[in-house]
C-alpha cells in the first residue's frame, strides 16, 4: 500500500466494485466524468478486467482511509504513454458524496503524484477538467498543476456545451 498522511492507495479488488459503481453512477459526479451514461454491473466488471487487471497503460487504485481501512474513493494514472512518460491523472472521493475535498483528495493526490513521478519515472501528469467542475479546477490549482489550454465546447451536458480545460504538472 502506498501511504499518505490520511489515505492509503491499494489495488482495487472485486469486492470494491459495488461501491465504485454506486459512486460512478452518482448523477452529481457523473456530470464531471467522461462516462456520461449509467453503468451496469457488467460495465463495471468489464472496466475492471480490461483496465484494472489487464491494461499496462492504466494504474488504478482504491483510496482508503488510513485509520479505518475503509474504501473512500478511487484514483489512477490512465492513458500512460511509456515512450513520452506522461499520464492522465484521475481522482474522486465517493464517501459521503465528497467528490473532491481538501483532506482526502489532496492527500491521495500527493501520494499518486509521488508514485507517478518517483516510481514510474513519468515526466508529465495531465488532467482534462470540464469548465463546469469548479471543485476540480481549484483542486488542480492547489496541487500546482498549470492550466495549459482550453478546448472549446467539447462536452455536452445539462443542455449546453462546456469546455475542456487541460491541466498538467511536470516532474522537475
Amino acid at each position: 500500500m502506498l501511504k499518505g498522511e490520511y489515505t492509503g492507495l491499494r489495488a482495487i479488488e472485486r469486492y470494491d466494485l459495488a461501491s465504485l459503481l454506486k459512486w460512478r453512477n452518482n448523477p452529481d459526479f457523473r456530470l464531471f466524468f467522461r462516462e456520461y451514461r449509467e453503468l451496469s454491473c457488467e460495465n463495471q466488471n468489464e472496466w475492471f478486467e480490461k483496465k484494472v487487471v489487464d491494461d499496462m497503460r492504466t494504474k488504478m487504485f482504491a483510496i482508503v482511509d488510513i485509520q479505518s481501512d475503509e474504501l473512500i474513493g478511487a484514483c489512477g494514472l490512465c492513458y500512460i504513454d511509456w515512450i513520452n512518460r506522461s499520464a492522465d491523472f484521475s481522482i474522486y472521493i465517493g464517501k459521503d458524496d465528497l467528490y473532491i475535498d481538501e483532506c482526502y483528495a489532496v492527500d491521495a493526490a500527493k501520494v499518486l503524484e509521488k508514485y507517478g513521478f518517483e516510481e514510474l519515472n513519468l515526466h508529465r501528469l495531465w488532467a482534462e477538467v470540464y469548465s463546469i467542475d469548479s471543485k476540480k479546477i481549484d483542486f488542480f490549482r492547489t496541487l500546482r498543476f498549470t492550466l495549459e489550454g482550453t478546448f472549446k465546447e467539447t462536452h455536452w451536458t445539462q443542455g449546453k456545451w462546456v469546455d475542456s480545460l487541460f491541466f498538467a504538472k511536470l516532474n522537475k
